[in-house]
């Protein structure tokens, strides 16, 4: 018999520090983690290479917010160069789909010629956003949606991102590993900003030249 997981039962789960995965893209099975060490990336020392400025300054990529949640996470399920097997299960894709029909996920899109080449998915309670995943097609697209989704956290006053594990890859935009006890603290604060909305269609997205302000302006 499957287990019975709801929108509501996810969402109870990360606020109390836990978030579901599959075996694989084939597992129907969930299981629950709960990592001794946490990732997340302050806000306040995100870091941004020189080239990717200059990327993000030039608005090479069209970035939205939301408007295809579904699509980024086919992109983010498809094997990638370095991810042949993926977490993201069928029944991971319809959970967390319904969860942002409840305005309680989002996804940050980058476009080129009208194509769909990157981007990143995540939770969002209150003052917290919980990353999930993200891919690229095109070099940088994951990179830019990820500087966007940090600047759009600081102008509405979000204080976590939470990136669950911490890779090699997002070592470079300044990822930490926290205890716990160090996590747990950081997510109760969050979680006590009632007044901190994703705020996705106000405005719907952000110039280059702000989304680079914003950050400095934090870190």
């Amino acid at each position: 018999m499957r287990d019975v997981v709801t929108p509501e039962i996810l969402l109870r789960a990360y606020a109390y520090g836990i978030f579901p995965m599959s075996e694989d893209k084939d597992d129907d099975t969930l299981f629950w983690v709960d990592p001794d060490e946490r990732g997340i990336i302050p806000l306040s020392s995100f870091r941004i290479s020189k080239s990717l400025k200059k990327i993000i300054r030039q608005n090479k990529f069209t970035v939205t917010v939301d408007t295809a949640f579904q699509e980024v996470m086919k992109g983010c399920a498809n094997p990638a160069k370095d991810r042949e097997i993926t977490w993201i299960s069928g029944r991971i894709e319809d959970l967390y789909y319904d969860l942002f029909k409840q305005g309680n996920a989002h996804s940050v899109e980058c476009w080129l010629d009208d194509k769909l080449v990157g981007g990143l998915y995540g939770v969002c309670m209150n003052g917290a956003f919980f990353g999930e995943s993200m891919f690229h097609t095109v070099t940088d697209a994951s990179k830019v949606a990820l500087a966007h989704l940090v600047a759009r956290m600081i102008d509405k006053g979000f204080s976590l991102l939470d990136t669950q594990f911490v890779t090699d890859h997002l070592k470079q935009f300044g990822a930490i590993e926290i205890s716990r006890d160090d996590y747990h603290s950081k997510l109760n604060h969050a979680l006590k900003q009632n007044d901190v909305i994703f705020d996705a269609d106000n405005p719907a997205t952000y110039s280059g030249e702000l989304v680079l302000q914003l950050i400095t302006q934090t870190s």
